[in-house]
């Protein structure tokens, strides 16, 4: 059986929550994070709701000792989803192994760029805004703020399944050897640019976003950073730390369907799920909870419902939920959002509840878990799929 690598430390803020244990807190306690929208100016405000953090930038610049408007929203919430997963870590010294930073985000800069686009073509005054549109500005700057000096560094852009892929990069990087400490995760802030985006795929709710349910109208976007640290065997020993969780299996497949839809049938989602599963080396009825992708919108529910029926079997299939209904859509963060999730659901053996759901879907008979419910958890299955087909699955369990 393969053998997982080890999670020492996680941090996050989300519409639920500014840390884990408030995540947490607010997921057992049914405790959604879906909202008009109020720190963007945008004509759809009053036509959709999303999962927004309520903190303004300037709290968090004086939180973090930044000069005012110096960074864009993204870098900010990353910074401080990655310093709480290494104090979590007990890092003092981010350089004392070699460690990289595999970040994600499909926004970048966008919610500054776009600010101040105008004024590009009259003046350089806010041209750093322009020039941090790029999705490295981000990862750049989160180094920068944890002090990661002179190592390996990268961003992933692979729509909402980034933040899954630096996961599974970081955990095949310390398997070969390459690495023996990675960052992992990924950060997205709201803005203009993806509210009209996805306003124009027709493919937003007006109100709170139903996974799984007959009458699901769209996704509600979502903000987020989310990071975990990923440590060697090598370390865990000479170190040790207490290890939170192992990433046991990950997989990635492309259904090469459609830019902005899922196959029918769940195609690159059956071959991501499988991918997982063999690297785990478990079978499909080892697999506790699944942590669904579940966006909330008629494509994705009904392809993804169709793979898991495709790999567990009908009838087969074991409890899952989506916990977007919560933080809403948090693009390339969902990932990293939904593994730390899946560590807290392993800590204490629980299932989250897929909130907002009433009636079951017509074309099969899958039901999602509806109450918090406890129950003893070894191995759970999380799903990321992304725009161009880009479907990613990771499996986080208790044991190595």
């Amino acid at each position: 059986m393969s053998k997982g690598v080890a999670i020492t430390g996680m941090g996050i803020i989300s519409a639920i929550g500014n840390n884990v244990q408030e995540n947490y807190d607010s997921l057992i306690s049914g405790k959604a994070g879906i909202s008009k929208i109020s720190h963007i100016e945008t004509i759809h405000a009053d036509e959709i709701m999303v999962g927004e953090i309520k903190i303004p930038n300037t709290e968090f610049e004086e939180q973090l000792g930044l000069s005012k408007n110096s960074y864009s929203r993204s870098p900010i919430l990353g910074i401080i989803a990655a310093k709480e997963a290494l104090a979590q870590a007990g890092i003092s010294d981010i350089n004392d192994f070699k460690t990289g930073l595999i970040s994600s985000t499909t926004v970048g800069g966008m919610d500054k760029s776009e600010q101040y686009f105008h004024e590009y073509f009259e003046s350089n005054n806010n041209w750093q805004h322009i020039n941090g549109l790029h999705a490295g500005d981000s990862t750049k700057k989160i180094a920068d703020a944890i002090g990661l000096k002179e190592s390996f560094m990268t961003t992933i852009s692979t729509a909402c399944s980034s933040a899954a892929n630096a996961i599974m990069l970081g955990a095949r990087m310390i398997k070969s050897g390459k690495l023996e400490r990675v960052v992992v995760g990924g950060t997205d802030a709201l803005s203009k640019f993806t509210i009209n985006g996805f306003k124009t795929l027709m493919i937003l709710s007006d109100t709170y976003n139903t996974p799984f349910d007959e009458n699901r109208k769209g996704l509600n976007l979502g903000e987020a950073g989310a990071f975990l640290v990923l440590e060697s065997e090598s370390i865990i020993e000479r170190e040790k730390r207490e290890v939170l969780a192992y990433v046991k299996g990950f997989g990635n497949a492309n259904d090469a369907f459609h830019q902005t839809a899922s196959s029918d049938n769940g195609d690159g989602a059956v071959l991501a799920m499988e991918k997982a599963l063999k690297v785990a080396g478990l079978k499909p009825d080892e697999i506790d909870y699944i942590n669904a992708h579940g966006t909330a919108t008629p494509n994705n529910d009904l392809s993804e419902g169709r793979a898991l029926q495709r790999v567990f079997g009908k009838g087969k299939v074991p409890e899952f939920s989506s916990t977007k209904a919560y933080t809403g859509h948090t693009l390339a963060v969902a990932g990293g959002v939904e593994a730390i999730y899946s560590v807290l659901a392993l800590q204490n053996n629980c299932i989250y509840p897929n909130l907002n759901f009433k009636t079951p879907m017509k074309e099969f008979d899958l039901l999602p878990q509806k109450e918090v419910k406890e129950k003893e958890l070894n191995h759970v299955l999380s799903n990321s799929f992304g725009f161009g087909g880009n479907c990613s699955t990771l499996i986080i369990s208790k044991e190595a």
